[in-house]
């Protein structure tokens, strides 16, 4: 389990070389004054980004209750948690997005294309 990282995992270095590349600026990490520290905050435009291990947040074709009775309740315990920080974010007036690790891997074009996208509805509600 120490080995387990929760930041700065592969595909969050992917989709930040990528949105780098794709000339996306102004996000920041980790940021502990927003609920549930998300991976990329862009403030200005209040767009939250997280990146989900698929495993650790109880994807159904990844986790299938294979694990014991102790996995389940703590699999469970995470897809509440970020259900409830979703909401807490939209609460305040954020967007949310959320990617599955294995979305970056598989197609990291299509993530960029949908924050930038995001991004530009949220600029022109925020003017």
């Amino acid at each position: 389990m120490s080995r387990v990282r929760n930041k700065d995992t592969a595909p969050e270095l992917a989709l930040r070389r990528a949105l780098w590349a794709a000339g996306v600026r102004g996000w920041r990490l980790y940021p502990r004054n927003v609920a549930g520290r998300p991976d990329l905050v862009f403030r200005r435009w209040r767009v939250a980004v997280f990146v989900d291990g698929a495993f650790w947040h109880g994807h159904p074709d990844y986790y299938r209750g294979q694990s014991g009775p102790f996995w389940d309740q703590k699999i469970a315990a995470n897809k509440a948690r970020d259900r409830r920080v979703d909401a807490d974010l939209a609460g305040s007036g954020w967007a949310v997005l959320r990617f599955w690790d294995f979305e970056i891997q598989h197609d990291v074009d299509r993530c960029v294309s949908e924050v930038r996208t995001l991004l530009e509805q949220t600029r022109t509600t925020t003017r």
